[in-house]
């Protein structure tokens, strides 16, 4: 006998890529219900404070980074200031986000070289934006999207684990995760796909476990069955403003919850920080 995850998997088996498109795109429409208020959840006032928040949230999360920022951008609000910062003053600054030596480095000579090649602004170019010291094409298209209103892919850990469990690609590659989503959907939706992708990913759709009985797009998942099935249960899995009772809960607690979660990836030792995260 087929298990429910099963029988899901071979609902979807020779879908046609006309198929897969249209069920894409309604996907898409309920996720837009659901999150309505989908953003970046990296707080930031100007291209270069997203630019240097995306450089430091690699392996980390974004609360971690949001703790920081704050003293960090007090103490150099643009690329001027900190292309001139002591490198021990930052790494003092960024400490908890991680691989807080090598990102310290990488902020500082990103922002010397926004000083030196583009006037200290941020170019709104992606190939301008992946020169930069610590920035792929996942910051690039954050950058982009958020601060620039071009539209871009980000395919961070949570929009490549969904993509895959969705059905709209096989790969583990960030770019072609990206050349196989983008060519689902209309180029002026992908920014805030992305957004409500990740929301998604990050209150539902768990790594290891995700909340299928309290899924709004079950039914056109072909991964559905994977997780939890029980609705009851299922809704107990819910996390941030969706959780429980989410209404009371400290930000604290929210704060602990991400940043122990499995796919949080943080760590307080130093070494070498990768420049983008992988799908």
């Amino acid at each position: 006998m087929l298990s429910v995850a099963e029988k899901s998997a071979r609902r979807f088996a020779k879908e046609t890529p006309l198929g897969r498109t249209r069920r894409a795109r309604k996907i898409h429409r309920i996720l837009a219900e659901v999150y309505p208020n989908a953003r970046c959840e990296l707080d930031f006032e100007t291209p270069f404070q997203l630019l240097v928040a995306t450089v430091l949230s690699a392996q980390t999360t974004d609360i971690r980074v949001n703790s920081v920022t704050p003293g960090l951008f007090a103490a150099f609000p643009d690329a001027e200031s900190l292309a001139h910062a002591r490198i021990e003053d930052v790494e003092q600054l960024i400490r908890s986000t991680g691989f807080y030596r090598s990102k310290a480095k990488n902020i500082v000579r990103l922002a010397g070289e926004l000083v030196e090649r583009f006037g200290g602004e941020v170019p709104a170019s992606q190939k301008d934006l992946v020169s930069l010291p610590g920035t792929g094409v996942k910051t690039a298209n954050v950058v982009l999207g958020n601060a620039f209103d071009i539209p871009g892919l980000t395919v961070d850990t949570h929009l490549g684990r969904l993509s895959r469990r969705m059905g709209f690609t096989t790969h583990e590659d960030p770019a072609k995760v990206e050349a196989d989503v983008v060519a689902l959907f209309p180029k002026k939706d992908l920014t805030l796909l992305s957004h409500r992708m990740i929301f998604h990913g990050r209150r539902i759709c768990h790594s290891r476990r995700p909340a299928c009985g309290a899924c709004p797009i079950a039914k056109l998942c072909p991964s559905f069955g994977i997780g939890e099935l029980d609705p009851v249960k299922a809704e107990k899995m819910l996390r941030f403003e969706m959780a429980p009772k989410a209404e009371v809960e400290p930000e604290a607690a929210a704060s602990k919850a991400e940043a122990t979660a499995p796919e949080a990836g943080r760590t307080s030792q130093p070494g070498p920080a990768p420049r983008e995260g992988r799908a």
